[in-house]
């Protein structure tokens, strides 16, 4: 039986329920426009080590070239089969199959944000714009230290609804910052993980240790200690020259505290001057010192790279590449236009995020990644199938359907389940058009 569109409000009680523990109705599974609605077979699914099948699945199968030029993406209809949170198998298309129908739409990894502030925000609050502060960042430190007593009363609340929003553009998992310094304590972190824990069916997410207010310019280092000893996943800092005034110090201290911890680390860092330069480079030097660190360890904006000439830019790119840093970026930044086609030419892991969404630092942020791909291809120019194609893994954090040579390289049977569909041809389509996601499946849990 046909059933209407998912209203939002039906979305966010089932996403309040913790749809992967319910019995989705009928026509929820791709429920968007009137043409796309599908008629659903009468199974249970959603719940965890269920299994399901979805038939007139769309999928990338390779490039078409005129010469050596990419000018479209070739797709075909598959079956995909899912079984305990994973890809148990891709056959072909069985259209008359008793199965869900996902009548043509794409199926993409689902989208990751990697840089973004679940803990304070006035998302699903009246509207509220960004007041005029001054001082700079020391100045919005004093702001937060009289808002944040104010914005923890119902954090857990706003966190479960900007975690419905990301569901709603296709954004299964994130990393997300949260305070830790003397206003909040440990409270912002515990609130959160109160939001991450009523919706750990149906989304992932990984915390960094946020010392917003600085290490020791209001004395963060102790509860810092404390939240390491959480269940955290990297060690945060800020612009350790500007806030602190001791690079190498607060630096010190952030690298013992995630070697004593097994951590990783994730700075930001957006001082643009010669401090921002030594900060990177100190911070490769100790992940050389210390192997453990590579590939977990991160600069958030970085916008110091934005400001290096050609010859500087490409050294510290080798280096960054050869400790394993990543970058991730905010996309874009007020004037700033940062390197990442340099980035992603060298070998650099450059990831993407909303930052801020609805909160005191930036009235911005729309919880899509897609819409920051999309900004970035029309930053970088990459207008061609093959380039809009490939800007896709700023929203994966790196996932691609197809290798540069269009070979299919996702999905394969083993992967886990995190799928996103979307009403689009194919992923040049998707981010040209920031094409609408219809649904979202997180390890195997149809969560909307």
């Amino acid at each position: 039986m046909s059933q209407p569109s998912l209203s939002r409000k039906k979305f966010i009680q089932n996403a309040a329920l913790g749809i992967a523990g319910a019995t989705l109705e009928p026509g929820m599974l791709f429920a968007g426009t009137k043409e796309r609605i599908i008629e659903q077979t009468e199974t249970t699914i959603g719940k965890s080590g269920k299994s399901f099948t979805i038939k007139n699945v769309l999928l990338e199968t390779g490039f078409e070239y005129d010469g050596d030029e990419v000018i479209a993406t070739k797709t075909g209809l598959f079956c995909v089969e899912i079984e305990t949170g994973k890809i148990k198998k891709i056959s072909p298309n069985q259209p008359n199959a008793n199965a869900i129908d996902a009548k043509g739409m794409l199926m993409l990894p689902a989208f990751k944000d990697m840089h973004i502030h679940m803990d304070k925000t006035r998302y699903s609050e009246k509207w509220q714009a960004r007041r005029p502060v001054s001082g700079g960042i020391k100045g919005m430190i004093a702001l937060e230290q009289k808002i944040i007593p104010d914005l923890l009363k119902n954090s857990t609340s706003k966190a479960e609804r900007m975690i419905e929003l990301l569901q709603s553009k296709g954004t299964a998992f994130a990393r997300s910052q949260v305070n830790i310094e003397p206003t909040s304590k440990l409270d912002s972190l515990k609130h959160l993980q109160l939001a991450l824990d009523n919706k750990k069916n149906v989304f992932g997410a990984e915390l960094v240790a946020f010392p917003q207010h600085g290490i020791f310019y209001t004395d963060s280092a102790p509860y810092m200690k404390e939240a390491a000893k959480m269940d955290i996943d990297f060690i945060g800092g800020v612009d350790p020259y500007t806030i602190d005034g001791a690079i190498e110090k607060t630096m010190d201290f952030t690298v013992q505290l995630a070697l004593d911890n097994n951590k990783g680390i994730d700075i930001h860092l957006h001082e643009q001057g010669d401090s921002g330069l030594k900060t990177v480079e100190y911070l490769i030097d100790k992940v050389n010192e210390n192997p453990v660190l590579k590939g977990k360890t991160y600069l958030s904006h970085c916008f110091i790279l934005a400001k290096l000439d050609n010859s500087k830019l490409d050294e510290v790119s080798e280096k960054l590449v050869n400790a394993q840093i990543g970058i991730n970026s905010t996309i874009p930044f007020g004037g700033l236009i940062m390197p990442i086609p340099t980035l992603i030419k060298h070998g650099v892991k450059v990831m993407t995020g909303n930052d801020c969404i609805i909160d005191h630092w930036s009235t911005y942020g729309s919880g899509s990644v897609l819409q920051k791909a999309n900004i970035a291809a029309q930053l970088y120019g990459p207008s061609t199938e093959f380039g809009l194609s490939r800007m896709l893994k700023l929203a994966t954090a790196g996932t691609l359907p197809l290798d540069d040579k269009g070979v299919q390289q996702w999905p394969k049977a083993g992967d886990v389940a995190d799928l996103a569909f979307l009403n689009a041809s194919c992923s040049a389509e998707a981010v040209s058009r920031i094409s609408p996601v219809t649904s979202l499946i997180y390890r195997g849990n149809i969560v909307f």
